[in-house]
């Protein structure tokens, strides 16, 4: 299908063709580690939109209404702002039979399919004039909340349904191309750490059977393996700035533990210091360098995210990330970074490090007095040629994935607001965004 006619735009209010059906209250007492299916919340949503998997889910074992189990496809919008940003931020469920609809979410139903099409509406919420609409009409002084009749009166415009498929079908070839360089992005991750553990958690490295298993302080390891303390590795552990500065909207980005991801820091989620403030905690050494292991040590995710520094910054850190700056000639970055990011390791540390019930946290000092198994440096280079050209694609990747964000940032508000005509285009609309 292509749109062979002009678009003619028709101002409306939400609530003239769809409805806003609130979530279940789960009971507290039912949710666990695992089970069948997953609590939906804020924490599953992007600020700009789209749907994430969490590393603590919240998994339901008891009963509840079969019509709150959600379908592939159900939009929903988030109803808190659990964090700022995330109010009104739309997600659309990747999977059937698999997640709830929690009661701090809208799901969109009885959407008029003669007015609207539901892939075009996704991208609608994450238009920046629905979104300072849902913000304006909000009440809550330390959470705010929206409601279905404070939604339906959210004023927008459409274009005919033609030219909402070729909307949709635009801007979901980006959100696409990201998805897919996400998912290689995993499968080169699972590589590099499946090599890890086949190398250094159970031993089975090149020469392996002519190497003595001897005994020591974590068990049998190979002989010549002694384990060393992260501060007998590492030239310097060190956090972040422990006060924060007042934010400004024109200033330089600093990043907590909620910046932190696996493969670096999120620049465009990070808040913005002044330059005096932020050149007073570069001289505190607050800066992190290329080649640094940082780690989130306080809040929920501590232990948990664990990422190389691989590009230079223009960027300082706050206290609640770690600063792991590795000595080469004892350790190679990389292999750092496996070694805290594995599983043994990180329950090792919980169970000897981590303080805190309500918030957790490891105590800076502490991090020096942990132990890995480190090995000859012959076979830490070895796996350093091999791991490094993984990372060197998932770098690549992730830089890909910003253009295209990028991108799709800026064609979003034009097309959304009818900047830009498609009714000259002649591309084909997939089946699935028709």
């Amino acid at each position: 299908m292509t749109v062979a006619e002009g678009q003619a735009w028709r101002s409306f209010v939400l609530g003239e063709f769809l409805r806003v059906k609130h979530g279940y209250a789960f009971k507290g007492e039912h949710f666990s580690d695992s089970g069948p299916y997953i609590v939906l919340t804020p924490g599953n949503f992007y600020d700009e939109g789209g749907f994430k998997h969490k590393e603590n889910e919240k998994y339901y074992t008891g009963d509840f209404p079969s019509d709150f189990l959600l379908k592939r496809g159900d939009l929903l919008v988030v109803m808190t702002e659990q964090k700022v940003g995330l109010l009104g931020s739309p997600a659309i469920v990747p999977e059937a039979d698999v997640y709830l609809h929690n009661q701090r979410l809208g799901l969109i139903v009885d959407l008029d399919a003669d007015l609207a099409h539901r892939k075009f509406l996704y991208y609608l919420f994450n238009f920046r004039g629905v979104r300072e609409q849902i913000q304006a009409t909000a009440n809550g002084a330390k959470v705010r909340h929206t409601s279905p009749s404070r939604i339906y009166e959210v004023e927008v415009r459409l274009p005919s349904l033609e030219a909402q498929c070729m909307i949709a079908s635009i801007l979901s070839a980006y959100d696409d191309l990201i998805a897919n360089n996400l998912r290689r992005i995993k499968i080169l991750e699972e590589m590099a750490q499946a090599l890890f553990r086949e190398w250094f958690v159970k031993f089975r490295f090149p020469g392996h059977e002519r190497v003595r298993m001897v005994e020591s302080s974590l068990g049998k390891v190979p002989e010549g393996w002694g384990p060393k303390s992260l501060g007998e590795i590492c030239a310097k552990i060190t956090d972040g700035a422990h006060s924060s500065p007042k934010s400004v909207e024109d200033g330089l980005p600093m990043a907590s533990v909620k910046d932190l991801t696996p493969f670096g820091i999120n620049l465009e989620s990070c808040r913005h210091i002044a330059s005096g403030d932020f050149e007073t905690l570069v001289r505190q050494g607050c800066q992190p360098n290329v080649g640094d292991v940082l780690i989130a040590k306080d809040g929920a995710s501590a232990l948990d995210t664990v990422c190389l520094l691989e590009e230079k910054l223009e960027i300082v850190l706050l206290s609640s990330v770690a600063i792991l700056r590795p000595d080469v000639t004892k350790v190679l970055p990389i292999l750092l970074r496996h070694y805290l990011d594995d599983d043994a390791t990180r329950a090792y540390m919980k169970s000897s490090f981590t303080t805190g019930a309500a918030i957790p946290r490891v105590i800076l000092k502490d991090f020096a007095r942990a132990l890995v198994v480190v090995p000859p440096v012959n076979l830490q280079q070895r796996f350093n040629h091999l791991a490094r050209a993984a990372a060197d694609q998932t770098q690549a990747l992730i830089k890909k994935n910003r253009v295209l964000r990028r991108t799709r940032d800026l064609l979003l508000p034009k097309l959304i607001s009818g900047d830009l005509d498609v009714s000259n285009l002649d591309i084909p609309i997939p089946e699935d965004a028709a």
